[in-house]
């Protein structure tokens, strides 16, 4: 079945999640979004009108949307649908034969800001990423980026959590987290996982996952 759930949610009780609309094809689905500011939209990946890929674009570009974390539902796994997702502004992805338990934490993760994209699915997409040149030409600058904001970027582009990158850099991972948020601000990424993208399409890692 087509769909297309927008989900509403309390920031502190998201056993309040809401399905606050429902649309049978990528086109409806973005109005919906437009009209309903959904904290989180369910999203296929393939739907008729407009794919799921560039609903999720779409909405992505619009700034009064910036708060609007997309999840990818997908029967594929990990794939080129989901490369492309995430390049198109995505905050994660889920299979759509997820246990509801493990949906509802998924929404309250993106929904709080945080990526739906683990260490070791990042691990998994680095393989992808690994064979496709780097596209400077659209990659944003990372001149900005201190060394540190680097070191850590690249870290987690090779799939490192922040206790990981933490122990790597022998800071703490509070401050691991910081430099991550500050990258992600610096470079205009949505979250986490855009700074993965970012990290590899710029050339800062290599596809053997060495810093430049």
């Amino acid at each position: 079945m087509q769909f297309d759930q927008v989900v509403r949610t309390r920031p502190a009780d998201v056993a309040l999640a809401a399905v606050v609309g429902e649309a049978a094809d990528g086109a409806r689905g973005l109005a919906l979004v437009r009209a309903e500011l959904p904290d989180v939209p369910l999203v296929d990946v393939q739907m008729p009108v407009m794919t799921g890929i560039e609903a999720t674009r779409r909405i992505a570009a619009v700034p009064a949307l910036a708060g609007v974390r997309v999840v990818i539902l997908t029967d594929y796994g990990l794939d080129e649908y989901v490369f492309e997702a995430l390049r198109a502004g995505a905050s994660g992805f889920l299979l759509k034969d997820t246990e509801p338990a493990d949906l509802l934490q998924a929404i309250e993760v993106v929904a709080h800001g945080e990526a739906l994209l683990s260490p070791s699915v990042t691990r998994t997409l680095i393989g992808e990423f690994a064979a496709r040149p780097p596209d400077r030409a659209t990659a944003p600058g990372l001149e900005g980026l201190t060394r540190r904001e680097r070191e850590v970027t690249a870290l987690a582009a090779r799939g490192l959590s922040n206790e990981e990158i933490a122990a790597h850099m022998v800071i703490s991972p509070l401050t691991a987290k910081t430099h991550i948020s500050r990258a992600m601000t610096k470079l205009a990424a949505r979250d986490r996982a855009q700074l993965v993208v970012f990290a590899y399409e710029s050339g800062l890692v290599t596809a053997r996952g060495q810093a430049r």
